[in-house]
């Protein structure tokens, strides 16, 4: 393989891998953002609204989820692909799977990140009559932005990870690209690319996200 083959094959799996995580972030945080609010503002310990009964049940949740690896997971949803898209593997199809996958890592970020407000914050806006979905939207969201950010920023990286274990059950993206190009046709070559495009990826994100964190703490 020539080298303007290796960079045509790098850069479309580079673009379907970009569109999963993107897509995936996207909805992931759709689906994880309530969860964590609602485990964070029903503990037993600290929430702004108890509910030891429902915050367990949310919990035990997340945490089945969780505990599910993604390629099973992936699999398991291979009906719920297709009923979505229309297909079980690809791209399109993968993006179910990854949505579904994050979302109670997010869940429980997003529970971590709210938990750290300032209690002195959260009595201050209560003495002021505050109710707490003013709570929730004025005080816990924008305090916890910096941590939600870094949060976020590791969810990308997870997907990530995700996107290129998605590659070996015709996942496509730079994972696909690796097995199928790389391993199963004996060309290291292009698993090497791909392992290094991965790299690049993490490390780009990774500054990206600690950068604007830092930021939005300065502004605070």
């Amino acid at each position: 393989m020539d080298a303007e083959a290796l960079f045509r094959l790098v850069r479309a799996a580079t673009g379907q891998t970009l569109v999963m995580v993107l897509l995936s972030t996207v909805f992931s945080v759709i689906l994880g953002l309530p969860l964590g609010i609602i485990l964070c503002v029903t503990s037993p310990e600290g929430g702004i609204a108890p509910r030891p009964v429902l915050n367990q049940a949310v919990s035990r949740i997340v945490n089945t989820m969780r505990s599910f690896p993604f390629i099973i997971l992936m699999i398991l949803l291979f009906p719920l692909s297709r009923l979505i898209v229309g297909t079980a593997i690809g791209t399109r199809a993968t993006i179910v799977p990854l949505s579904i996958a994050a979302a109670p890592f997010v869940a429980r970020v997003i529970e971590t990140a709210l938990k750290e407000v300032n209690p002195g914050v959260i009595a201050a806006a209560r003495a002021m009559g505050s109710t707490n979905m003013q709570i929730i939207r004025k005080v816990l969201l924008p305090e916890a932005l910096p941590a939600l950010v870094s949060g976020v920023t590791l969810t990308i990286i997870n997907l990530i990870g995700y996107s290129a274990m998605a590659g070996a059950i015709g996942g496509g993206g730079l994972g696909d690209l690796a097995i199928r190009y790389g391993y199963q046709r004996f060309r290291p070559g292009v698993m090497a690319a791909a392992v290094v495009v991965i790299i690049v990826l993490v490390e780009v994100i990774q500054f990206a996200g600690s950068k604007l964190s830092a930021r939005l703490m300065a502004k605070r």
